[in-house]
């Protein structure tokens, strides 16, 4: 990885600035997308497996200003280019990332969390591998996915909330890594009439509700702006709306 060349991206609608590697993995809408599907409360423990450049976490951060988030990271490079993101950000005193395998977390990231995302590995290991050896690794799985779903329900607290999102064709997979129990598919529509390429999947913890698969969301219109549904999300103004969830009464 070229560690010395960036760009500056915005989100949110600029309240969330981060500097990415120029090469290697980047996060776009779907790290937006993601976050804002986490329901995070005040008060709230959040964890993301794989955080990259932190886009994600300061994205669900700047959503729920009284939360605190961990992120883990395997590139010691990204984890350094996140926490600089997350000081830039004013964020550094309840944003904070830790250098470690996912799958092999150090004991003290190995408690429960009231909520847990992440974007894992896009592609199965038979799929066409990136040249750039960290853009590689952040989107072949080598066959791990049902690791990486394991490890986000095993660290999500009773009651809380496991979100992951994902290629649409795996979703088979994903679903038989998981329970039967208390979990919601989000399809993301490319445009109306059109198959799903991402899919939001939520898991949450305890609840005993079979699958639920929830109406999606249209991110474009036919002319390929966003839909105005899909912008407000972009923007930061509305939540991605799991309606299982939100059913649920507080805890707090």
């Amino acid at each position: 990885m070229d560690v010395t060349e960036f760009t500056e991206d915005a989100f949110l609608d600029g309240r969330v600035r981060a500097r990415q590697f120029t090469r290697g993995f980047r996060s776009g809408l779907d790290a937006v997308m993601l976050a804002a599907a986490v329901p995070a409360r005040d008060g709230d423990t959040v964890l993301e497996l794989g955080s990259g450049a932190g886009v994600a976490s300061l994205c669900a951060a700047a959503r729920v200003p009284d939360c605190t988030i961990i992120g883990v990271e395997i590139s010691a490079d990204l984890v350094s280019l996140a926490t600089d993101n997350a000081a830039a950000n004013g964020m550094a005193d309840r944003v904070r990332f830790f250098h470690a395998d996912v799958l092999d977390l150090p004991p003290e990231l190995r408690v429960p969390f009231d909520h847990v995302l992440c974007n894992p590995p896009f592609h199965d290991a038979e799929g066409e591998r990136s040249p750039d050896e960290s853009r590689a690794r952040a989107l072949q799985d080598a066959g791990d996915l049902s690791r990486w779903l394991e490890t986000g329900v095993k660290r999500t607290a009773s009651n809380g909330t496991f979100t992951v999102i994902l290629r649409a064709d795996r979703l088979r997979e994903a679903l038989g890594a998981l329970s039967e129990c208390g979990v919601s598919v989000f399809p993301l529509w490319p445009k109306r009439q059109l198959a799903a390429k991402r899919v939001l999947i939520q898991v949450e913890r305890g609840k005993r509700t079979q699958l639920t698969l929830l109406p999606g969301l249209v991110l474009h219109q036919a002319d390929g702006h966003y839909t105005p549904e899909a912008d407000a999300i972009l923007r930061g103004r509305a939540a991605v709306q799991f309606s299982t969830y939100a059913e649920r009464p507080a805890t707090r």
